[in-house]
């Protein structure tokens, strides 16, 4: 469960930088270097490797967080700017909603259907 809600965590990270770094001008990519969206899985195995040490109440705390610094993040952007393709030239093609949804709710879709499967195999 722990490496769940990490993953979680570290996929709000990527989130909450990409904003702050490109809102202020450093035009960096969504993902880090090394990392395209082909190789994204790789990453997530570095950042299971990294915690491999942080229990679950841990976990469960950076993942509350997170998900309320992400909120807090995106809250003051408007329906435009957050659902208009390239309102920003750093979203690429895409919209930063886009990019909000990847990371948040379809991330917590994911998570619930990991769980549900471990609870099931208990």
């Amino acid at each position: 469960m722990g490496d769940i809600l990490i993953h979680l965590y570290e996929w709000h990270q990527l989130l909450i930088n990409w904003i702050k770094s490109n809102m202020k001008g450093d035009k960096v990519p969504f993902l880090p270097k090394p990392y395209t969206w082909t190789s994204y899985g790789e990453m997530n195995v570095e950042f299971w490797k990294k915690h491999q040490s942080t229990d679950l109440e841990s976990s469960k705390d950076m993942v509350s967080k997170s998900h309320k610094s992400v909120l807090e993040l995106i809250e003051p952007f408007s329906n435009e700017e957050l659902f208009t393709k390239k309102f920003f030239d750093w979203t690429g093609t895409t919209s930063l909603g886009s990019y909000c949804v990847s990371a948040l709710s379809s991330h917590y879709d994911w998570a619930i259907k990991k769980l549900k499967a471990h609870i099931k195999n208990i």
